[in-house]
């Protein structure tokens, strides 16, 4: 019995200064942060934005200023609501914001660690940014690419014609925006690959335009385990392994096109005027 005593005193002892630690760090913290509102245990400010987030964040400006601290789940937030906050987060504080959140869906095959939009800021995020400006978006490589935008819109034009005259009879109406994401997909691909991407007459080229359109969707897909991190093991949704399927189907797709390229390379093929060709120059 003496023997639970000394246990118990010892565990209070222990137990209490380590508590008034732990709320004095909490304190500290808070009052570094931006002013906002109270939020609920394990889900923060989930339900005080409504319907209609942007009219709350309005009026949330009124009461706490234009700069506020919310916690939406476990994922922490701050909202920039004037010009002058905004110009002083960056230009003072840009550092600290440079990089995007990156959500559960985007880690699939370690995505966000080679991506230009995810990467980490460091040496790695500099170079990819580098080559991108210098091969992709300066003038002069933008005005040596004007024939693969011209070839596209006319290619656009081409199938919009073609679909026209296919309902004609059944007074069908026509999509135009998937034409033009078709056409800008095959732009990317000119530029990228020297190749068009989809090719209606091709199973290949189907079957990658298909593959990053449902990637596309699953990736932007709203994942609860991005506010209930410890909801991960379970992957509730489904859309970690729906992710990563459809990542590993493009990747394995445009692993055959480098093959292509390197095997046109040591055929002694002409050398082609696109990114692939830095990227294997590199």
């Amino acid at each position: 019995m003496e023997l639970h005593v000394n246990q118990f005193v010892w565990g209070v002892a222990i137990l209490i200064p380590s508590l008034l630690l732990l709320l004095r760090h909490k304190k500290s913290s808070h009052n570094r942060l931006p002013p906002g509102p109270p939020g609920w245990p394990i889900f923060g400010n989930m339900f005080d934005l409504g319907s209609m987030p942007h009219r709350t964040l309005a009026g949330l400006k009124n009461k706490y200023g234009p700069v506020v601290w919310l916690r939406i789940g476990a994922m922490n937030t701050m909202a920039v609501q004037s010009s002058k906050a905004a110009a002083e987060l960056f230009r003072n504080h840009d550092i600290s914001f440079v990089e995007r959140t990156v959500t559960e869906n985007m880690k699939s095959h370690n995505f966000d660690k080679s991506s230009l939009s995810l990467a980490p800021y460091g040496s790695y995020w500099r170079v990819l940014k580098r080559m991108m400006t210098v091969e992709m978006i300066v003038n002069k490589r933008i005005n040596e690419t004007v024939a693969i935008r011209r070839k596209c819109v006319d290619d656009m034009v081409s199938w919009i014609k073609k679909e026209a005259h296919a309902g004609k009879e059944s007074w069908r109406g026509i999509h135009l925006a998937h034409f033009v994401f078709l056409a800008s997909f095959n732009m990317l691909g000119n530029l990228m690959l020297s190749k068009d991407l989809v090719e209606p007459e091709k199973e290949e080229g189907v079957e990658f335009f298909s593959a990053m359109v449902r990637l596309a969707e699953w990736v932007g897909h709203p994942n609860i385990v991005d506010l209930f991190p410890w909801l991960r093991w379970l992957d509730p949704q489904g859309l970690r392994k729906k992710t990563a399927g459809e990542m590993w189907k493009t990747t394995q797709i445009v692993s055959r096109f480098v093959k292509e390229r390197l095997q046109e390379r040591q055929r002694g093929g002409p050398r082609k005027n696109d990114f692939l060709e830095v990227l294997l120059r590199i």
